[in-house]
């Protein structure tokens, strides 16, 4: 996994906290404009024009008070050729209050599916989808970013100090329970000193069956019912 040290730090001063609703409306507006920057893809005929401060407007509906965006990233998540958006959000003081072994501070996140009309509407959540800010060990926020295309979307995860780790979860979507689901958890482990040390453990859903997305507990690797 390449490493996106310069990108995460952009992110990480862009929404380092929200002060108030002006604020928070001005971060989330340049969380989305930057990301469709970057990501965004060509709207089908039938698709409205979306501003950045539209999205913006949208989205204040699902941030509560004291949590402001971490990261967003739009894409076709179920396949059906308008926009959506992933919404990860995380506590405006995480770094004092997270505490990695006994007591994370978790980080919502939302899968937004667009509309016709432009709407993005809340279709899943899970709070237990991307690590806390200090599960990277000595490294730190291990989040590294999202990745949209065509119905699957991952979290990237980067961490760990000598010994360094990555880890990536996959969802699909399936069309006919239309529900997302884990279709990948693994990533690889190596001694920053030796290179050949590198070992990659990847599960599929040959190891963990059919797993909800609004289900799986990245801490534990398991269902979280």
């Amino acid at each position: 996994m390449k490493h996106k040290q310069l990108l995460f730090s952009v992110l990480v001063a862009t929404f380092l906290f929200a002060c108030g609703q002006t604020d928070k409306k001005r971060s989330t507006e340049k969380a989305i404009d930057k990301n469709s920057q970057e990501t965004e893809q060509p709207n089908s005929k039938d698709e409205p024009e979306v501003k950045a401060e539209d999205y913006a407007k949208q989205l204040e509906q699902f941030i509560p008070k004291g949590y402001s965006i971490l990261d967003t990233s739009r894409g076709d998540l179920n396949l059906d050729e308008f926009a959506d958006m992933i919404l990860i959000l995380k506590k405006d003081n995480e770094q004092e209050t997270s505490a990695m072994a006994d007591d994370p501070e978790k980080r919502p996140l939302f899968i937004l599916i667009g509309q016709s009309d432009g709407i993005l509407k809340k279709a899943a959540k899970n709070e237990n989808s991307v690590y806390c800010v200090n599960c990277g060990g000595v490294y730190g926020d291990p989040y590294e970013g999202i990745v949209i295309k065509n119905g699957y979307f991952s979290i990237e995860h980067y961490g760990g100090s000598n010994w360094k780790w990555t880890r990536t979860v996959t969802y699909h979507y399936s069309k006919k329970d239309q529900q997302w689901y884990l279709h990948k958890d693994g990533g690889e482990q190596f001694e920053v000193s030796d290179p050949t040390s590198s070992k990659e453990t990847v599960r599929t859903t040959k190891d963990f069956g059919k797993v909800n997305f609004v289900d799986f507990d990245i801490y534990t690797g398991e269902v979280n019912k």
